[in-house]
């Protein structure tokens, strides 16, 4: 695709300004909800601002040649849970989770030595197109179900369907308003509009979600309540970085604990090493630069894994790659790796200011839903593109990606002990060993 800013592109200060919002705005939905999620009074804000350093480490490691922010990680909810539930008190849970990050951080460190020495040739060999593509896919598909639920979070779920009550109906349309702007901005816009289509989508929606809102409580109907101004009673004005509760916590920790917090991480780290080369494989292809070959594999995996040590120190979560991110980019064609600097230094400003956090948490699920069907619908596309060049009219080829897109959407998630292998890693196992024995077919 064609880019409206390159990588090495700076932006005039203004526009800088606003696409770094956006950015934030992708990520932040996803950022701060593993903080509430594992709860023990982890900290919003802090995890934002973990977020903002561990992403400049990685661009620091990357040589600010690869444009994605890096933000809280999902795939060690698990690991989180077991520092805490482990842990002595709450605050050697902390210890824990700060742990945890670097035993993380240091699998990725020594893979990444031994990338620098054995070069990336086999990981060509072991995921080509064939493989990484609908890899690829599936990190977006796997992820429709999370934006489906999202655009109708006030409807009632059942189990194959949902129920369309009044509330539902407007937090739908809401989505829809949000879903359809970015659309119409992405598609008819001119020059700024064409390159900001979340923001205007996200301040569409919101300003129609604000409407039912302010008439539900003008008539008393709660169903037209959309928006929870009541956040605000609870908020949090400086970020409680983790490290602080940590160093309370260190006393309570015994050598028992620190071998479950090994076993609830490690295992985690290389799940999200696949993942890591499917993120960067994307992103090479929506920028058209080999980013396994430079800055290289070994760079982008220090990135993410000493990045994810010191987003952990302060916000208690250990970073990733984010795919939201990357849709971000491949939607606007804004690959500035200058705009990822600037998000990260405003999600760090942006912590300290607890009123702004806390209204931007206030951004309707609704909204966010409309949001990441355009997102995470764009990552999939991206990795359906990979498969172009592949022939299937080859049976081998074939096989190899219906073994992927169907263990991958059908949700073939493992759980193995204390550790949870995701849909996406399964499908790509699957699909690497799958390419592995049909390989050797003679032609």
């Amino acid at each position: 695709m064609k880019l409206a800013f390159d990588v090495e592109s700076k932006p005039k200060f203004g526009q800088l300004i606003v696409f770094a919002f956006q950015q934030l705005l992708a990520i932040l939905a996803a950022t701060i909800a593993v903080p509430s999620i594992v709860g023990n009074g982890m900290s919003q804000s802090a995890a934002l601002f973990g977020a903002g350093v561990g992403t400049i480490v990685y661009l620091l490691f990357t040589k600010f040649k690869s444009p994605v922010f890096l933000g809280s990680s999902f795939a060690f909810l698990g690991s989180m849970f077991s520092a805490f539930a482990g842990a002595a008190s709450v605050n050697a849970g902390y210890f824990g989770i700060i742990l945890g990050a670097v035993f993380a951080g240091l699998v990725y460190v020594v893979i990444a030595v031994i990338v620098k020495i054995g070069g990336v040739k086999w990981i060509d060999k072991l995921m080509p197109p064939v493989v990484i593509g609908p890899t690829v896919a599936i990190i977006g598909l796997s992820l429709a179900g999370n934006a489906v639920g999202d655009s109708l979070k006030l409807a009632k779920a059942g189990e194959s369907s949902y129920e369309m009550t009044f509330g539902g109906w407007l937090g739908f349309i809401c989505a829809l308003i949000t879903m359809v702007t970015i659309m119409l901005c992405s598609v008819y816009g001119k020059k700024m509009t064409k390159l900001i289509p979340f923001v205007i989508g996200i301040v569409a929606g919101y300003l129609t979600a604000t409407v039912f809102t302010l008439i539900g409580r003008a008539t008393g109907n709660d169903a037209m309540i959309i928006i929870d101004y009541s956040k605000f009673l609870h908020m949090q004005w400086l970020p409680d970085f983790s490290f602080l509760n940590a160093i309370k916590g260190f006393k309570d920790v015994k050598p028992s604990y620190i071998a479950t917090i090994a076993v609830a991480y490690i295992p985690v780290a290389f799940v999200v090493f696949a993942e890591h080369i499917a993120d960067h494989k994307n992103l090479s292809s929506i920028i058209e630069r080999p980013l396994l070959e430079e800055p290289g594999l070994h760079r982008t995996l220090l990135g993410d894994g000493v990045g994810s040590i010191v987003g952990a120190v302060f916000g208690g979560c250990p970073n990733t790659t984010y795919g939201e991110s990357v849709g971000c980019v491949a939607i606007t064609g804004n690959a500035s790796v200058i705009t990822i600097f600037s998000t990260a230094i405003l999600a760090i400003a942006i912590s300290f200011f607890g009123p702004f956090v806390t209204f931007l948490s206030t951004i309707p699920a609704c909204v966010m839903g409309g949001v990441c069907i355009t997102l995470y619908g764009f990552i999939a596309v991206s990795g359906l593109k990979m498969i172009q060049s592949v022939d299937l009219e080859d049976n081998k080829n074939l096989f190899v990606v219906a073994v992927i897109l169907i263990s991958g959407i059908g949700g073939m998630a493992l759980q193995i002990g204390k550790v949870t292998l995701t849909a996406v890693a399964c499908a790509l196992i699957l699909g690497i060993f799958t390419n592995l024995i049909l390989s050797k077919k003679k032609n």
